[in-house]
């Protein structure tokens, strides 16, 4: 078959040939460093001790939560490296090589409202450096509808079009980004810790103020009420890179890249940078009279050339964040869901027009819809879509994929007429439970009398939908007898 004649190919989804799989463990573990040292992440720890958590419970929940998702993270970025394929390839083997379209399109638009959130926050850099550097803050009436001023709106896409530089120049010039600025994140970010320190006295206040769930507390004894959608929605922070981590490990030189790579470069540094916040922030109490978790604001209140270098560096960060985490995973996924006119480029652009359209700044303006609406939500939605593909690529196939049938429209992954029923109607059925604690948390106005069966279900949404989803997934495809593809080697 000639695959470049295939509806289904293009060069970008083709297979990576060894000569372009030059990962060792260093680039995965930069590339998670990378991720990790980012402003949303920073601020977890903030939503976590507003929710009532102490320091030591709020580190420890983010630790638990992405050593959790780096299991999922391994079991399917195996497939990545073992045939060279892309996550939205992948799919096609339990969706069929047109449901496989459904998965993409899912993971595509939570990565453009990811993207989106990140190009804000690098908008808001550049508005505050503005205003440090002119001496006055950029102010301005609101415009209607949009919420933002014009200033705002302008650093925005100021900031979108810098990134635009990386969509033009391709994968490699992201993984040389990456591999380069992870050892200055780290730097930084103990330079910042000593700032704090020595202009502070020492640390206290926020590290030694104790959980509100203790006797006594606001909320005694309702910690596990609170840590268990807090660790959901931790899981649901990297839930998207857990589904299309083949994006990366493809480039992969070995399995013991990849898997030793990423172990050292998710839970530890996620850990350690939501201990970095606590210690920070427990600082500006003392030092500003609040705690203040924003680094962007921290740094505007630095003085002289500190601020400067604070902005570009958190700029910098930004940027290298944004591409990986959230761009590389759509445009694959938008150029498999036509791959004759849509390349990785192609894709990568349309995820920066809808970022534009989902109006990132909206997500953000309340703690509880950003933890409760956004990461949750969107985490009821992959957490199915990963248990479909662990349960396809372990039980029934037994890490056997025919590569060359992913890239044929009538083969043996086409099922009927190119959906796998068993797929959609598991994805379905993992995603309905969710559908009411959704509302409830997205529109509790609106929907006031949800039963608490289905809040406590929305509350374990992402470990809900991918057990779930996996279990039904196995039981109608052994009802079903599906024959197993043949064993064929990645070439």
């Amino acid at each position: 078959m000639n695959k470049a004649s295939s509806a289904l190919w293009n060069e970008d989804l083709a297979p990576t040939t060894p000569g372009r799989r030059t990962w060792r463990w260093y680039h995965f573990a930069a590339l998670w460093v990378g991720m990790v040292m980012c402003i949303p992440a920073y601020t977890l720890s903030a939503s976590l001790i507003e929710n009532g958590m102490s320091a030591s419970q709020a580190v420890i929940t983010v630790f638990l939560a992405n050593a959790i998702v780096l299991l999922p993270m391994l079991l399917i970025g195996h497939a990545g490296t073992k045939y060279g394929i892309p996550y939205a390839v992948l799919a096609r083997s339990s969706f069929g090589t047109k449901g496989a379209r459904l998965p993409a399109l899912m993971r595509a638009i939570v990565a453009c409202g990811w993207y989106g959130i990140q190009t804000w926050f690098g908008g808001q850099m550049i508005y505050t450096l503005v205003g440090v550097l002119t001496g006055h803050p950029l102010d301005g009436e609101k415009i209607p509808g949009l919420g933002i001023n014009v200033a705002q709106l302008f650093c925005f896409l100021i900031f979108w079009a810098i990134q635009f530089w990386y969509i033009v120049h391709g994968m490699d010039s992201i993984r040389k980004l990456e591999t380069y600025t992870a050892p200055l994140k780290i730097v930084i970010c103990f330079v910042l810790l000593g700032w704090v320190y020595n202009k502070a006295g020492g640390f206290g206040l926020l590290i030694d103020k104790p959980s509100e769930f203790v006797d006594g507390g606001k909320k005694a004894g309702q910690f596990w009420n609170t840590f268990w959608p807090s660790l959901t929605a931790m899981v649901g922070f990297w839930a998207t890179l857990a589904l299309n981590i083949p994006d990366f490990t493809r480039f992969a030189k070995t399995q013991r890249d990849q898997v030793l790579g990423q172990s050292i470069g998710l839970p530890l540094p996620m850990a350690l940078l939501a201990t970095l916040a606590v210690l920070v922030t427990s600082a500006t109490v003392i030092l500003y009279g609040k705690a203040i978790w924003d680094p962007v604001d921290l740094a505007s209140r630095m003085t002289g050339v500190a601020v400067l270098i604070a902005l570009i560096i958190l700029l910098i960060d930004t940027i290298s964040v944004n591409l990986a985490a959230n761009l590389v995973g759509p445009a694959y996924d938008f150029s498999a869901i036509s791959p004759k006119l849509i390349s990785y480029k192609t894709g990568g652009t349309i995820t920066a027009f809808i970022a534009i359209a989902m109006m990132p700044w909206k997500i953000l303006e309340s703690t509880h819809g950003y933890i409760f609406t956004w990461l949750i939500g969107y985490s009821a939605l992959l957490g199915p879509i990963a248990g479909i593909l662990i349960a396809d690529y372990y039980v029934i196939r037994k890490m056997q994929l025919d590569v060359d049938q992913l890239y044929v429209e009538n083969g043996k992954y086409t099922y009927c007429k190119g959906w796998n029923m068993a797929a959609i109607i598991a994805f379905v059925l993992g995603v309905a439970p969710n559908i009411p604690g959704f509302l409830n948390a997205a529109f509790p106005a609106t929907f006031p009398d949800i039963s608490e069966v289905f809040k406590t279900i929305y509350t374990y949404a992402w470990f809900a939908g991918l057990t779930l989803s996996g279990a039904i997934y196995l039981l109608m495809m052994k009802a079903g007898n599906p024959v197993p593809a043949p064993i064929v080697q990645p070439q």
